[in-house]
């Protein structure tokens, strides 16, 4: 009798610990997953920067390396038009473009039957990308638009001269895009609409009120997306 009564405590003190133990384990897990970040839960990651956006990093970064090993060292505070020029004639010697001189033989010729010693350097359409960037770089790192270097006169006319030197040179034209013709546009979209009964247009044809639908043209053809339109007498 005892023997038995000693087994059923024991299997009691055991269930109890096990209770103990199992409560304590869902408490310490329940705090863990308080306070920690579960691998299940979605983490949010910044978006990525667009093209147009990651260049014009990459080019205030070169731009701020040039400035500091510039002699002396100079501060972003005190650059002026004259410091963007020399930026972009340094450049010049990492660039791409043929550019013939007026003794060279292929002078204006836009495609030359043979190489010639005629200078590597940036393209026109290049300088002038990377100072509208930098132009917008300036003034989103605290510059103000009316001390922005890269908008100074200076700056402009020498990327015209680049351009007019690089269109004889190569004997290509730069032109502008022509933008789109707005009245065109207008008049065909004024044209379209008048193909419409004034069925569409809402009006009701009885007098005595109610809902017309807009969505049947003068044919009896079904028109989508024209919407629909409530007439009250």
């Amino acid at each position: 009798m005892s023997a038995a009564v000693a087994a059923t405590a024991a299997a009691a003190t055991v269930s109890h610990d096990s209770a103990r133990s199992g409560s304590s384990g869902t408490s310490k897990s329940h705090h863990l997953q308080k306070g920690l970040l579960l691998p299940s839960s979605p983490i949010s990651s910044p978006l990525p920067l667009s093209r147009y956006e990651s260049q014009k990093r990459r080019d205030w970064n070169t731009f701020g390396q040039y400035l500091r090993n510039h002699r002396p060292p100079l501060a972003l505070s005190r650059c002026s038009g004259a410091h963007v020029l020399e930026f972009l004639r340094y450049l010049d010697q990492f660039g791409k473009t043929k550019v013939h001189n007026p003794g060279c033989p292929f002078f204006g010729h836009p495609h030359p039957p043979s190489p010639c010693s005629c200078p590597l350097k940036q393209a026109w359409g290049s300088l002038d990308a990377l100072t509208g960037r930098l132009r917008a770089a300036f003034e989103e790192n605290g510059g103000l638009p009316e001390t922005n270097p890269f908008g100074a006169r200076a700056v402009r006319l020498y990327l015209r001269e680049v351009r007019d030197e690089q269109a004889k040179a190569r004997g290509i034209a730069y032109e502008k895009k022509k933008r789109k013709n707005t009245t065109q546009q207008q008049q065909l979209q004024t044209a379209g609409n008048s193909t419409y009964s004034p069925v569409q247009q809402g009006i009701c044809n009885g007098g005595t009120g109610g809902y017309v639908p807009r969505n049947v043209l003068s044919n009896g053809a079904a028109v989508v997306n024209v919407g629909d339109v409530y007439v009250f007498n």
